[in-house]
């Protein structure tokens, strides 16, 4: 058997104070983007030949909207959208995601030029800091694969990690591992807010984690079993305690090329002592894989049962209701709606 996989701990550092907690609490509603400008970028022909240089191009700060549109092609760059690029829309152009890609293979172990490794975070092909970000038919790829490097020690690789509020992913693809999709706060026990709508996430381990507020809805959501894994673990979720929304999954479809009974939903993860996993699944197909003798489980030590969890009305051969299967109740359900986790205290409401 080959070693359990297991979580390390993050050293994260978000740059500006986030707040989410609302108008009550002092914290500004955000503004209005005064106007709007479009950027491009292409291979050849356009304003800016890489996604980084029109990034960089947007001012901080403003409160001009800009979009960023990308013409067809793979970017081969490791993209950071920092804290003060407000208002930001990243674009591809065609509208369909498998034209547009950016591509990274950076591994939590990998040795960096100046000295240590990249972590976790660090591995992210994409980072995106800021507040008030969508983006719309793009794809993101961590090509990093476990399997054709078995001498590599931190094997986790990240395609995306979301570390701002109000971040919106229209339409757009995750590829990856483990550990695709990153949402995370390191600064505090505030929640940072992203709504991933539609597209497709790939991962075989924990490719759906983090401590921050994360709406999946009507996506695709495929385990991959070619990297070398005896089971697959979708999510890991690591919400604040006094965070009463972590990660939902609402109206998608799960599929898995692992065999039946080697897929759980979950795993909890406490990689600080006010860790109190959250995690829901409603109205979501399921397939065969998952686990019969339950969805959760933990890591390191960890036991599901110290967390929260529930499911609500979801479907397929992978939802036989079990004991070791905590149903929502209709009444209770209504409090668990992708709007319910996101509203925070301004109200967002990205869902369409």
């Amino acid at each position: 058997m080959h070693p359990t996989p297991r979580k390390r701990t993050l050293g994260l550092a978000l740059a500006g104070a986030l707040c989410t907690a609302g108008p009550a609490a002092g914290c500004p509603v955000p503004a209005a983007a005064a106007s709007a400008v479009t950027l491009t970028v292409a291979h050849s022909g356009a304003q800016y030949s890489s996604i980084q240089a029109a990034v960089n191009a947007v001012p901080d700060d403003s409160a001009t909207a800009y979009t960023i549109s990308i013409a067809a092609g793979t970017y081969a760059e490791y993209l950071t959208v920092p804290a003060g690029k407000l208002h930001l829309t990243l674009a591809g152009a065609t509208g369909n995601p498998a034209d547009v890609r950016v591509d990274g293979s950076r591994y939590n172990g990998l040795a960096k030029p100046g000295g240590g490794t990249y972590g976790t975070e660090g591995s992210a092909t994409v980072h995106v800091k800021a507040n008030d970000f969508t983006a719309e038919h793009l794809t993101f790829r961590n090509l990093f694969s476990r399997l054709a490097n078995p001498s590599v020690t931190g094997t986790q690789s990240v395609a995306l990690a979301m570390e701002g509020d109000r971040q919106t992913y229209v339409d757009c693809d995750f590829y990856g591992h483990q550990d695709t999709l990153l949402s995370w706060n390191s600064t505090s026990s505030r929640s940072l807010r992203q709504y991933v709508r539609g597209g497709e996430i790939d991962g075989d381990v924990d490719f759906i984690f983090g401590n921050g507020t994360l709406v999946v809805d009507r996506s695709h959501i495929n385990v991959l079993s070619d990297d070398g894994f005896t089971s697959g673990y979708l999510a890991a979720p690591a919400t604040f305690g006094s965070n009463p929304y972590g990660i939902l999954l609402t109206g998608d479809t799960v599929t898995s090329s692992f065999a039946a009974g080697r897929l759980y939903l979950g795993r909890a993860w406490t990689p600080s002592g006010d860790a109190v996993p959250q995690m829901v699944v409603r109205q979501t197909s399921l397939p065969a894989a998952i686990s019969s003798a339950g969805p959760w489980t933990g890591i390191s030590g960890a036991t599901w049962t110290s967390g929260r969890y529930g499911e609500y009305g979801n479907t397929g051969p992978g939802a036989t209701v079990t004991s070791a299967r905590p149903q929502l109740s209709s009444a209770t359900a209504a409090s668990y709606t992708a709007t319910a986790y996101l509203a925070g205290g301004d109200g967002w409401n990205p869902v369409r």
